[in-house]
């Protein structure tokens, strides 16, 4: 069996085997779940410092409660002030940019030389959606005349170009749309920053990301995925090899020969979990903090919790996020927030920001079986505090969403 050393509150322990528990600890503390303190203002900097510790922050549309890429550093630091992480985005020269990390994301800039090789299989018309391959060849033209007009006009978003709303609806994409995607997920064009209407604004990559930056040398393919996978395992802690490869989601084949590197040069460290069937790895800096005390709602979109059979593995708890599956079929709800509580995942509750009426709603809350008997309490803090976050006065709780007596209280005014 693989030995290896885990780092116990810094200190160094040779061990062939961790327990569950353990793997907990590592996870939880290279998330950033380790002595939180959430009720302290929060400076720009530490929201730097947290985008960093998880690599990206992961973009998505649904708006029911706020947008994906702001929760992840609310969970982890509290009710900071969105509009400071507003700056940081628009900061210039520019500190993170938009780019297909884990899905659509806001990455660290010194992340782009990693994912050139993305963008260049894109630009071949690999590894990019079925619609935009023809782009990378026989509507290549179309492509180009589109790159000339942003070239001579400066930044625009599809809306902005002719014809670009034949069609409705969120996957109804014009032709504009699918050509400026593929430039996109090809390197060709950047992402300026997002109107509120979440629609991209493109503009050429000269004009949007720093010089210093663009003049670094492209590593090799190989190197790249090696560095990215690194920094899932610095961010993961402790991780299969499809944990690690599904942070950036690089394709299998790619990952297998980096993560052997990466054992060989002693940054990972091969180690069993007691109950894992998958061979697991430590980063060679990963910690087990001994502070998980503390509570936190999870984004469906949180690192923590998005790769569903990892969630599974260490916390013991099944979670799907059911926004496609039809009303009546849905298990838990719309858009269903897992409870963190002392380093277990206890509770879920399905979430809207009721912006007009000014209230936080929880449409369903469950609570898992094993819970403990505090949860509700710590669970109505929590959310008090995502209620006040969010600038709604008012907490409003469901009549289905009864789950204990605590729940009887319809309206908490904050």
């Amino acid at each position: 069996m693989a030995h290896g050393h885990f780092h116990h509150n810094g200190r160094a322990v040779l061990k062939a085997e961790l327990s569950l528990a353990e793997a907990r600890r590592i996870a939880l503390t290279a998330q950033g779940f380790n002595a939180m303190h959430r009720h302290e203002a929060v400076s720009v900097a530490q929201l730097r410092k947290g985008v960093d510790r998880l690599g990206l922050l992961q973009i998505d549309s649904v708006n029911i409660l706020v947008r994906a890429q702001y929760m992840p550093l609310f969970s982890r630091l509290g009710a900071y002030q969105s509009a400071l992480l507003d700056t940081l985005v628009a900061a210039k020269p520019k500190r993170l940019f938009e780019y297909w990390g884990h899905e659509a994301s806001l990455l660290p800039i010194d992340c782009q030389p990693l994912l050139r090789w993305r963008m260049d299989r894109a630009l071949r018309g690999q590894g990019v959606w079925r619609q935009l391959e023809p782009f990378a060849g026989e509507k290549r033209g179309e492509a180009e005349a589109l790159l000339a007009r942003i070239e001579a006009e400066g930044p625009l978003a599809a809306s902005d170009m002719a014809g670009s709303r034949a069609m409705k609806g969120m996957w109804a994409w014009s032709n504009a749309k699918h050509a400026l995607e593929w430039l996109f997920w090809a390197g060709r064009l950047a992402a300026t920053h997002r109107r509120s209407s979440f629609e991209r604004v493109y503009d050429l990559p000269e004009r949007v990301l720093p010089r210093a930056i663009l003049q670094l040398p492209t590593p090799r393919g190989v190197d790249a995925r090696r560095a990215l996978l690194e920094r899932s395992a610095r961010s993961l802690g402790i991780a299969t090899a499809d944990d690690l490869r599904d942070y950036y989601r690089l394709p299998t084949a790619d990952a297998r020969r980096p993560i052997e590197q990466l054992v060989e040069e002693g940054a990972l460290i091969p180690v069993r979990v007691r109950g894992w069937q998958q061979q697991a790895y430590v980063h060679k800096d990963a910690r087990a903090g001994r502070k998980l005390e503390g509570s936190a709602l999870l984004s469906p979109f949180d690192p923590l919790i998005w790769h569903r059979s990892r969630t599974e593995r260490l916390f013991g708890f099944r979670y799907r996020l059911e926004i496609y599956t039809p009303a009546h079929l849905r298990e838990h709800g719309y858009y269903v927030l897992p409870f963190l509580l002392d380093g277990a995942l206890v509770a879920r509750v399905d979430l809207k920001a009721d912006r007009k009426a000014g209230r936080l709603l929880v449409q369903r809350a469950h609570i898992e079986p094993g819970a403990p008997h505090c949860t509700p309490e710590r669970l109505i803090e929590e959310l008090r505090l995502m209620a006040a976050w969010l600038g709604l006065p008012i907490l409003t709780i469901a009549p289905e969403a009864v789950i204990e007596p605590i729940f009887t209280a319809r309206h908490i005014t904050l």
